[in-house]
């Protein structure tokens, strides 16, 4: 037998009992590996990008997630940047997950998803829902800009990017112009610059000179384009590898509010998506509840509501349903007795103000003029200050973190009432306390499948 048989055969046996290191076997069949302290260094060097899901066997949020990613995993791994997918024990390889996972020994947070972008750990909080997980990996792995060259690599830019997230492109630009911008607001949104393109594609895309960007929210049907200026943005720092920062002009600031001003839609649904986006919007937000979204008639003032935002871009306009969401919109006083559709302002916080004598739209009237006579109001201060009688805007958001607190608090306090039981009773060992082992796994179940957390809590370990 040759050497360079032996030297394969080895190399083959080598794959078999190292899975880490068989990247393009599980790049085409898209499972889920199981990592342990002997292969995760592998696996992670073997991939460009890999999802790592450290969890724990009784955990329960872990339990729910895993058909999730077993479920993304397949169509991860046929992206044009595939994605692998791995899990690790790290409640049994506890010296890879302290070092890669969660930092903390008493209040573990599980699951944790960490994306190695070329053996880089990147924290993973976006959805975790398999369709969501994957549109968010997608957008993560992808260039900051993508460098279209014809009208077919639009087509196909704009399909495979989705629905989720919405689109720039960029039409007789250069990348520079947008790039520090696309690398800003990455995780929100997909940036593109197209380099050659047709007239058809500016019938399509409704713009008739250049350059101009043109936005669109795939989910909302909404579109809005940007002329410029553009002539003052100093990208050819960029080439000379200056900060950006120190290129200050009116041309960038104007094009960095329309980025920023369109991540959102001209008329936003309310629900926790849209709560999460808007969380980072430090505009006021002019809200009208009505009883439900789908309605004709809610429909026709959805469109006017467009409208009115499209004149009044420092301000975001929301609306939300009754039928869609009653809880949040009791909190803003809106029952049996609410003359619908109503209108407030609100900054997010546990306070909102109704303009006087515009509480409320009449459907007999015209409703764009009202629009118009409750923002006069507004800006003229004609308001009157009301509590919220629920959750504030940053309690909807952090509802799952409060609850953990109390969940802590409450362990906190059991194990300091076992500690003094245990100091009163010398003449019962310690081991006592602990000495059912299936009842503390049942703790640790019950405190991992809380509803109204994503973390997990465990006792320390000796």
């Amino acid at each position: 037998m040759s050497w360079l048989s032996i030297l394969c055969g080895l190399l083959l046996l080598l794959c078999i009992l190292n899975p880490g290191i068989r990247s393009s076997a599980d790049r085409l069949d898209g499972r889920v590996l199981e990592l342990d302290d002997s292969n995760f260094d592998s696996a992670i060097s073997s991939f460009d990008y890999i999802l790592v899901d450290f969890y724990a066997p009784w955990c329960g949020h872990c339990k729910r997630l895993s058909p999730q990613l077993d479920e993304a995993a397949p169509i991860l791994a046929g992206l044009n940047d595939p994605i692998a997918v791995a899990k690790l024990n790290a409640d049994k390889f506890t010296t890879v997950a302290l070092k890669h996972g969660p930092r903390v020994i008493v209040i573990i947070g599980y699951p944790t998803l960490k994306l190695f972008k070329h053996g880089v750990p990147v924290d993973y909080h976006g959805p975790r829902k398999a369709h969501k997980l994957v549109s968010h990996l997608k957008k993560i792995v992808a260039p900051d800009v993508s460098i279209l060259g014809s009208d077919s690599a639009i087509s196909d830019f704009v399909e495979a990017a989705g629905t989720y997230f919405p689109i720039y492109i960029g039409f007789g630009l250069d990348e520079m112009v947008i790039s520090h911008l696309a690398i800003k607001y990455k995780r929100k949104a997909w940036f593109s610059v197209a380099k050659d393109f047709s007239g058809d594609a500016m019938v399509l895309y409704d713009f008739d000179k250049v350059p101009a960007l043109v936005v669109f929210h795939p989910n909302y049907n909404q579109q809005s384009i940007f002329y410029g200026p553009f002539e003052d943005i100093c990208f050819w720092l960029h080439k000379e590898k200056l900060s950006y920062s120190s290129c200050s002009n009116d041309a960038d600031e104007f094009l960095g509010d329309f980025i920023k001003q369109n991540l959102i839609p001209l008329a936003v649904p309310m629900n926790h998506e849209t709560l999460k986006l808007l969380s980072n919007d430090d505009r006021k937000i002019v809200l009208t509840i009505m009883e439900d979204e789908k309605e004709e008639k809610s429909q026709k003032l959805i469109k006017l509501l467009k409208a009115a935002a499209s004149a009044n871009r420092d301000l975001v306009f929301g609306y939300v349903g009754v039928k869609q969401w009653d809880e949040f919109a009791n909190t803003f006083g809106a029952n049996e007795n609410t003359n619908f559709p109503k209108l407030i302002i609100w900054n997010g916080d546990e306070q909102y103000f109704t303009v006087i004598g515009y509480e409320s739209l009449d459907e007999e009237e015209d409703q764009s003029s009202q629009i118009s006579r409750f923002l006069e109001g507004y800006r003229e201060g004609r308001m009157e200050k009301k509590i919220i009688k629920g959750p504030s805007f940053m309690d909807y958001m952090n509802v799952i973190g409060i609850a953990a607190v109390f969940i802590i608090v409450f362990l906190v306090v059991i194990l300091m009432l076992i500690r003094r039981l245990s100091t009163h009773d010398d003449n019962k060992p310690r081991k006592d306390i602990y000495d059912d082992d299936d009842d503390d796994e049942g703790e640790e179940e019950s405190s991992a499948e809380s509803p109204e957390s994503d973390y997990e809590v465990r006792k320390k370990e000796d």
